[in-house]
């Protein structure tokens, strides 16, 4: 119970906890686009089996890989592609507390 709160509550609260501290006037559309970053969850769709509970999948699946994260971070630097960027570090990370609970 506790590893579900943490992951998806990363996937929603650290986006919004960004937002409104650091994107306080346009909160919204920041929140959606980092909020987007659950998109790379569809790399899942590539796995057998789709959902492996005792599966971590940070270095596993391709937009999990640690070539694609290396990506994510490069992309945090042009201010294009920050938010963008942040919803994707955003995911790992919150993936990663999910990796940690196994």
């Amino acid at each position: 119970m506790l590893q579900t709160f943490a992951h998806y509550g990363c996937h929603l609260f650290l986006p919004l906890f960004v937002a409104l501290i650091w994107y306080k006037s346009q909160w919204k559309r920041a929140f959606l686009i980092m909020l987007a970053g659950i998109l790379i969850d569809l790399d899942h769709l590539l796995a057998s089996p789709i959902f492996d509970p005792n599966r971590c999948s940070v270095g596993f699946h391709p937009l999990h890989s640690y070539f694609a994260i290396t990506f994510y971070l490069f992309l945090l630097i042009p201010k294009k592609s920050r938010l963008v960027a942040l919803g994707l570090v955003i995911h790992i990370i919150a993936d990663l507390v999910d990796c940690a609970f196994m």
